[in-house]
């Protein structure tokens, strides 16, 4: 017999996995295609939320359905309880991992079913299909240790952070190989064409966790597969069979389908996997890839992100970071005037010109409260308000200088020959919502761009008519 699901407060309360919503939007039959791979099952069962998973487990070694009267007993009574369960419901269903209507019984999708059963108990099913990777002989002498692979992780996706954080800059960082400028554009983090700069939405990105920045570039990869003729789910399946993986091992390219080994050469550049050369028969996965859909951090000592705050901010605007990481650094440099380094503190000033220069890049000023307070140090998170209050204030009133004169192309109407002509020009301007500025004492207002052509047709026409 099933074991009763206990939904209570705050058992919901953290947000889907944002590959989730992805997964939602993809047709009935690729998620059936998808959920025929164990190893894609049993990787998303580890996103799902507690909730989700109880559900799932509840209903897997079940042989018929379960009244959906019967799965609503078991809800703990009080709260948003009930609204938490048919959330979850909700999201199982748009997965294609329950079955039919919900309302009246709950069962898992036989396909799903099958997969995630084969991927716990390590069926025949599981291993003989390589749905969790085909491991290569043991024993090659060009194979790469654990550390290895993480310098080589490290050095990667360092590269990625350092080029979003630099370019523009007088510093000239190492570029990422082409695929990599494309998918950092595509996705929005950095503007600018052939001078890529850092974006507002590229520095939001740095402020999240190594695993989170990881999905957000992989979920645009995953949007571009379609337009390069790539078959999405051999894409998935393959990100998936990574996940699943065991750091330390090699395993074979001979049965990954032609889509997945195209794949090789992108995740290279990501990081996720390690070649001796391009046409090797053998790969391994690094700790970015085999933690994608765990908790584990997906680097021991990676520079992207770190645990224990590091800055400290006094109410003169001088700052004092406590790190050697040149990375952290460099993002400090983006609104910090840096004044000395030593081997582990750099000592800096927010400055107008600092805050104006981040501004100019895109960078809001709550976005850098955001970051001085998500990295301050133990010894700051004692004062209440973390940061100052006079250096919160000063930053967004730069910013409201800033967004004080705001450009606007657009045409300037002027020289009516009497105040009946502009009076009747400008009622039909409002009535288009064209007019951006207008001055009754001088006769003239502003129009955009938008409404210029049925303006300039309005003011012949009454000049053909008044002739």
């Amino acid at each position: 017999m099933a074991v009763p699901a206990v939904v209570e407060e705050g058992a919901l309360q953290q947000l889907p996995h944002s590959l989730l919503p992805f997964l939602q939007a993809q047709s009935q039959g690729t998620l059936t295609r998808l959920w025929g791979r164990p190893s894609a099952c049993l990787s998303v069962f580890r996103l799902l939320r507690p909730l989700d998973q109880q559900l799932v487990m509840n209903l897997l070694w079940l042989e018929s359905a379960v009244p959906a009267q019967t799965m609503q007993q078991w809800i703990v009574p009080g709260g948003n309880n009930r609204k938490l369960y048919h959330a979850s419901l909700e999201i199982l269903s748009r997965l294609h991992i329950l079955s039919g209507n919900t309302q009246v019984r709950l069962q898992l999708n036989s396909t799903w079913k099958a997969s995630l059963r084969a991927a716990i108990t390590g069926g025949t099913v599981a291993t003989s299909s390589g749905s969790f990777g085909i491991p290569a002989e043991r024993g090659a002498k060009d194979s790469m240790d654990k550390d290895g692979l993480d310098a080589f992780a490290l050095e990667r996706w360092e590269t990625i952070l350092h080029f979003m954080v630099s370019s523009g800059t007088a510093h000239n960082p190492p570029r990422p190989s082409a695929g990599v400028l494309f998918l950092l554009q595509r996705s929005g983090l950095m503007g600018g064409g052939g001078n890529p700069q850092i974006t507002s939405a590229g520095f939001q990105f740095l402020l999240h966790e190594p695993h989170a920045q990881l999905w957000e570039l992989l979920l645009q990869y995953l949007r571009m597969a379609e337009e390069r003729q790539m078959d999405l789910v051999e894409v998935l399946s393959f990100i998936f069979m990574l996940s699943t993986t065991e750091l330390g091992r090699e395993y074979s390219t001979e049965n990954l389908s032609d889509t997945q080994k195209a794949m090789l050469e992108d995740l290279r550049d990501y990081g996720l996997i390690w070649q001796q050369k391009p046409t090797s028969k053998r790969f391994s996965p690094t700790r970015l890839a085999t933690t994608l859909t765990s908790s584990s951090p997906p680097l021991p000592t990676s520079g992207s992100g770190v645990s224990e705050g590091f800055i400290v901010l006094e109410t003169n605007y001088r700052l004092y970071a406590y790190t050697d990481n040149p990375l952290q650094t460099a993002v400090l440099a983006l609104f910090t005037t840096l004044r000395s380094r030593f081997p582990n503190l750099v000592v800096g000033q927010i400055t107008r010109e600092s805050v104006k220069r981040a501004l100019q890049s895109g960078i809001s000023a709550e976005q850098i409260i955001s970051y001085l307070s998500t990295h301050a140090h133990p010894q700051m998170r004692k004062n209440n308000p973390l940061i100052p209050v006079t250096v919160q204030d000063q930053i967004r009133l730069w910013e409201l200088e800033k967004n004080r004169l705001k450009s606007q192309e657009g045409f300037l109407y002027t020289e009516f020959a009497s105040q009946g002509d502009y009076e009747y020009v400008l009622n039909y301007a409002r009535e288009l919502n064209v007019v951006l500025w207008e001055n009754p004492v001088k006769r003239c207002f502003f129009g955009s761009m938008e409404g210029h052509a049925n303006i300039r047709g309005f003011i012949e026409r009454r000049k053909a008519q008044a002739g």
